[in-house]
């Protein structure tokens, strides 16, 4: 137990060591940095990490459509560096030629695409890029998929009007279009927190202070990770958010900086914080840093959030299309918590959070799970949803959690994990999470269950990586804020096994 506690003291304290944030290698963000930054340092590295994540069916990437975009990014990136010379054309060219044949399988008849940030953008720049070549077998767009959304972001920075927060996270697809002046670097040098959206600024004429704060911001993130680079940097406050709620909601005893709390608190202005500079404020990130504030004991008025409020649920921002079951279940935590401490706002409040709920339990499944926009697992979803109904939603959601921890039991691993494609670290604390915390006690199943997963974890060993399972442009791992919810997920089950 001490051990664990050592672990969780110390993960804290590499967050205001590493304030920029500890996310895994991205292979999309990284193919993009090979075509359009060879300048930078660790090319052929890139290159290396590249060819050594090829599956052997020549993809890459997860199943079920999430190895499109990574694949059509590492082709592109790799055609292009057997052009330059960025390596052994011998040994690249082979390798992009799997990745047009399993491009071409999966495009023949693709399966239904996640719901990844920008795939509507990403996909079709890059098959445009790929087609450009002049091959004799041009790619297709997946069905249902066009140029629309590309052509009208493109047509809006050539304008030169301003584009949304959100599209900067992105700018590498708008191509020319993207140098504009309307677009510009943070002051720490990124262009909406990405890799790769910096190097498309960068591309273009740029005024000479901040084409260098870039390109030493570029630097810095290449040889921190040894050449790759991850899909989104910073995420100070989605982090300690995250990092810090998985945490103190298990009760694991850990001391905080009070410069941290402090961070977090100023981090929160009108209308909510980004996830790091260069990103929009949302709703997620803002409820998260929230909750974890009132966790901390310093309660802050949650009216930041409403800004964020549709009427009938939450947005993760302003004008997003479609809706996440995780944003609102954190909005019901933020606000919950914050009733909690300041019972006074109840009058205010409580109908929110009736509403919030509500919306909540109908888009619960059939089998008692949820799905959502954010991440790839169920699993996460149904943690969130369950925990915040369980805790803020009132007694008559009982029932939709323990419909949760039936969905848990019923698909449990033999090995004692959990996994949508197989067992993992990660998916393996959010169920120990789900059948343990919030709502009714747990019954003898439910503890059987848990001492499954406990040992499948501590069988496991120390976990340094993860495989990723947060969406961005491509699937990502942030791995301070996974790793916090394996401790959390230990913390709570060992009292429910001792002797077991």
């Amino acid at each position: 137990m001490n051990d664990l506690f050592k672990q969780a003291n110390g993960l804290v304290a590499e967050l205001m060591a590493k304030p920029w944030g500890q996310v895994s290698p991205s292979v999309y963000e990284t193919g993009r940095i090979v075509t359009l930054a060879p300048w930078l340092v660790g090319q052929r590295e890139r290159v290396a990490y590249l060819l050594d994540a090829q599956r052997g069916d020549g993809g890459w990437g997860a199943p079920d459509g999430y190895g499109l975009v990574p694949t059509l990014s590492a082709t592109e990136a790799l055609l292009t560096a057997a052009e330059r010379g960025d390596g052994d054309p011998a040994v690249l060219m082979p390798a992009a030629r799997a990745g047009l044949d399993a491009l071409r399988e999966v495009l023949r008849d693709p399966p239904e695409l996640p719901d990844t940030p920008a795939i509507e953008l990403i996909v079709p720049h890059l098959v445009a890029l790929i087609n450009e070549r002049g091959g004799a077998d041009p790619l297709p767009l997946p069905p249902g998929m066009d140029t629309t959304r590309l052509t009208k972001v493109r047509r809006l920075l050539e304008s030169g009007g301003k584009p949304p927060q959100k599209v900067l996270h992105v700018l590498e697809v708008a191509g020319d279009a993207g140098r504009s002046g309307a677009v510009g670097p943070t002051p720490i040098g990124t262009v909406g927190a990405s890799p790769a959206a910096t190097a498309a600024w960068l591309e273009g004429p740029a005024p000479h202070d901040s084409a260098a704060s870039a390109r030493r911001h570029l630097e810095a993130v290449a040889t921190r990770y040894g050449g790759p680079v991850p899909v989104g940097l910073p995420i100070t406050v989605f982090e300690r958010g995250w990092v810090l709620s998985w945490l103190v909601r298990a009760g694991v005893p850990v001391e905080v900086p009070a410069e941290m709390a402090a961070d977090l608190r100023a981090a929160i202005g009108p209308d909510g914080t980004p996830a790091g500079a260069g990103l929009p404020a949302d709703a997620d990130t803002t409820s998260v840093a929230l909750y974890a504030l009132s966790l901390l004991g310093m309660p802050c008025e949650p009216s930041s959030l409403l800004t964020f409020d549709s009427g009938e649920h939450f947005s993760t921002w302003q004008g997003e299309d479609g809706s996440s079951v995780s944003v609102n279940a954190h909005v019901l935590d933020a606000i919950g918590e914050y009733v909690r401490a300041r019972p006074a706002a109840a009058a205010t409040y409580e109908p929110v959070m009736t509403r919030v709920a509500r919306w909540l339990a109908a888009r619960q499944q059939s089998d008692g799970s949820w799905n959502d926009r954010w991440h790839a697992s169920p699993y996460y979803a149904t943690l969130s949803c369950a925990l915040a109904l369980g805790e803020f939603g009132g007694p008559q959601y009982a029932g939709a959690v323990l419909a949760a921890r039936e969905w848990v039991l019923a698909t449990q691993r033999p090995d004692g994990s959990w996994g949508r494609w197989t067992g993992m670290a990660e998916e393996t604390a959010y169920a120990l999470q789900t059948l343990l915390l919030g709502g009714p006690e747990p019954d003898e199943r439910a503890v059987r269950a848990a001492a499954g997963g406990y040992h499948f974890l501590t069988r496991s060993g120390d976990f340094s990586d993860y495989e990723p399972l947060w969406h961005d442009k491509d699937l990502y791992s942030p791995t301070a804020i996974v790793r916090a919810a394996v401790l959390s997920a230990l913390h709570v089950t060992r009292p429910h096994i001792q002797g077991n």
